[in-house]
């Protein structure tokens, strides 16, 4: 004889198959409602950004007006640094980066559930810490490698700057030679938005000192208010950035030599915790041995 199907789990059905068409049809909606972004003149985003960018939009579309505007500011000065302020908005690297811990949390419950783990919860919650931290992470390593690939840069452009000047020319040709000739990487890429500031219709002087409140680190900022300084004198910029680009390359070496006496203080942990103990048991183990076998 077949079971009776009781009416408590008839409800229950009907109950989740009701919010399950709920939440379909609100995300549906919200789809639907997003405007479209004009990114004609935005540049693509990073590719990490990309594998969730239609959740991402979405979801900084919600919480736009919900960040605090201090907070949307000191975001944005930082994205400027790591050059993603022409990318993404605020809001939309904290929408990715909720995401992101949304993804991870789903994928470490999943886990837990299919390894019939006690709380999968527990793992859910822990899955979505570490994806934010990991989103987090990633963003603020950006800021700190495109700033250490600038510096290191910075001396041979200078040196591009000084070989164009004393050929004649001015120094927007001078940041075009450099453009077109450099290396790429980011001090490459600041350059060329310069260049983009100037066909804009802005003022060179004024396109520097964007450049210089832009990255808002100490070498651009000296080099950006003696350009303008010389300028605003008429002094020959030669001299100035023969000068400069001396300046920086010391200061290049100052911070390597900074790194390699820092380098064995960083190794005494891993040296301590990892090397130490293996090299006692790889000494230690034919000893005790020995001992094991003369009965001690």
């Amino acid at each position: 004889m077949h079971a009776e199907i009781q009416p408590e789990l008839i409800a229950v059905g009907v109950l989740t198959g009701c919010s399950g068409a709920l939440g379909a049809w609100l995300l549906a909606r919200s789809i639907v409602e997003l405007p479209a972004e004009d990114r004609r003149w935005l540049d693509r985003p990073p590719a990490f950004v990309r594998l969730l960018w239609w959740p991402t939009r979405v979801l900084s579309y919600w919480i736009g007006s919900t960040l605090p505007l201090v907070w949307r500011q000191r975001l944005l000065s930082q994205m400027r640094i790591a050059g993603l302020d022409y990318m993404l908005s605020p809001t939309q690297l904290v929408a990715h980066r909720i995401v992101v811990a949304g993804c991870v949390a789903a994928i470490a419950a999943w886990l837990a559930y299919g390894w019939q783990a006690h709380q999968p919860g527990v793992f859910g919650f822990a899955g979505a810490g570490l994806g934010y931290l990991g989103a987090r992470s990633w963003f603020v390593d950006r800021v700190a490698a495109r700033r250490r690939q600038m510096l290191k840069s910075l001396p041979f452009f200078l040196d591009l700057f000084t070989l164009c000047v004393e050929a004649g020319l001015n120094l927007t040709g001078a940041f075009q030679q450099a453009v077109s000739k450099g290396p790429h990487g980011p001090m490459r890429d600041e350059l060329q938005r310069v260049l983009r500031d100037v066909r804009a219709g802005k003022s060179r002087t004024d396109a520097l000192r964007t450049f210089g409140d832009r990255l808002n680190e100490p070498a651009i900022s000296h080099l950006v208010a003696a350009i303008v300084q010389a300028e605003s004198l008429g002094m020959s910029l030669g001299p100035i950035l023969r000068a400069q680009s001396e300046q920086r390359r010391n200061e290049r070496f100052a911070r390597a030599e900074k790194a390699a006496m820092e380098a064995p203080v960083k190794l005494l942990f891993p040296l301590i915790a990892f090397i130490f103990p293996c090299t006692f048991l790889v000494i230690g183990f034919p000893i005790a041995v020995q001992f094991m076998r003369m009965g001690l």
